[in-house]
């Protein structure tokens, strides 16, 4: 289910997933396939992760890469959970064919 909610958001962020539901900034969003998509990707990750486990090792990956980067937003880039989504986007089929705890596969590329 997809929610529009612009006071949820902070600064560029247009999108978050919060099982079972997707938010959006704005209304025009709903038409984004790919960000559609990405945060597909996220509920997915929730779900193979039973929801929970998924927001706690979501926090502490962030963590712990603010540390290792002295940098919040690069953090968040390089988190294996946004990696995936971000790197398979565009692929509007990916979904279909991933594999489950395909964030894994993102934990140490760079």
């Amino acid at each position: 289910m997809i929610l529009v909610f612009k006071h949820l958001f902070y600064k560029n962020y247009v999108g978050l997933s919060l099982w079972p539901f997707i938010f959006l900034k704005h209304n025009d969003l709903k038409k984004d396939a790919v960000l559609i998509n990405h945060e597909k990707i996220h509920l997915r990750q929730q779900l193979e992760l039973l929801i929970l486990p998924f927001y706690i090792l979501y926090i502490l990956e962030w963590l712990l890469r603010t540390v290792l980067y002295l940098n919040t937003y690069r953090a968040y880039q390089n988190m294996s959970f946004e990696r995936e989504a971000y790197y398979n986007e565009k692929d509007l089929n990916y979904l279909d064919r991933r594999r489950p705890f395909s964030f894994m596969n993102y934990l140490f590329r760079t």
